[in-house]
């Protein structure tokens, strides 16, 4: 969640947002849509996920791990200026592209090859252990709940966002870093995130909606009246306020 993903209220952007209604603007994004799909309904994470599925078994050549954390991190990856250029799937189709081609599945050459000599993709053999995954995967999805909640905060308590390094991919709006917010809600389980983003969360642990102040997040500029913001944050992005004494 880096600058070009929560912008935080931030003025004077150089364009207004585009509104754009439609899910798929051109062809190809169905496309990159159902491989990113199919990705994950092969990762290999799966095989230890709630329900566990036979992913061993499965006779695939993506032998990766796939999640919404990795399309995510791609995507953050990306200089700002390129993020805004860009529309939303064809986002996707860069981090994927580069995914596969740090993975060694294509190499820069070959796609620069197929780019420039444009052919019809020879027709995949049918692989019904393959469809059989991905349409298992899409019915019952992949639970990252791992328990019942654990939390440390109960309900109203005062807590400070942490300020942790920043890392390829996080969960941590980045205006919130450092506020003060009142607990309002704890999930009811503890969460893992498929993906240990070096900033303190991959472990089950609980989730909480904590709500702040306009003010708190944005001082002057923020509009007058009751507002209140609500960001739902894991465990590891809130600490307690200590006591001045």
């Amino acid at each position: 969640m880096k600058l070009q993903h929560y912008l935080g209220g931030l003025e004077g952007l150089p364009e207004e947002i585009s509104l754009e209604k439609r899910v798929f603007v051109e062809d190809w994004e169905q496309r990159i849509f159902g491989i990113h799909v199919a990705m994950m309904g092969l990762s290999n994470h799966l095989g230890a996920a709630l329900p566990e599925y036979p992913i061993g078994e499965v006779p695939t050549a993506f032998q990766d791990q796939w999640t919404w954390a990795d399309l995510r991190t791609g995507a953050e990856a990306m200089n700002p200026f390129d993020y805004f250029k860009f529309r939303y799937y064809e986002k996707w189709l860069g981090g994927i592209t580069q995914f596969f081609v740090d993975k060694g599945y294509v190499t820069e050459e070959e796609l620069a090859a197929r780019i420039a000599k444009p052919a019809p993709l020879p027709e995949p053999e049918a692989t019904p252990a393959i469809d059989d995954q991905v349409v298992a995967y899409l019915r019952k999805g992949d639970s990252p709940r791992r328990d019942i909640a654990h939390p440390t905060f109960p309900l109203g308590s005062a807590v400070r966002i942490t300020n942790v390094a920043a890392d390829a991919h996080s969960r941590l709006p980045g205006y919130l870093r450092g506020r003060t917010g009142t607990v309002e809600r704890v999930f009811e389980g503890d969460y893992a995130y498929f993906t240990h983003t070096g900033d303190g969360i991959g472990d089950p642990m609980p989730i909480y909606i904590v709500g702040f102040d306009p003010v708190e997040v944005w001082g002057p500029r923020a509009e007058a009246g009751p507002e209140t913001l609500y960001a739902e944050l894991f465990e590891a992005y809130l600490a307690p306020i200590e006591e001045e004494l």
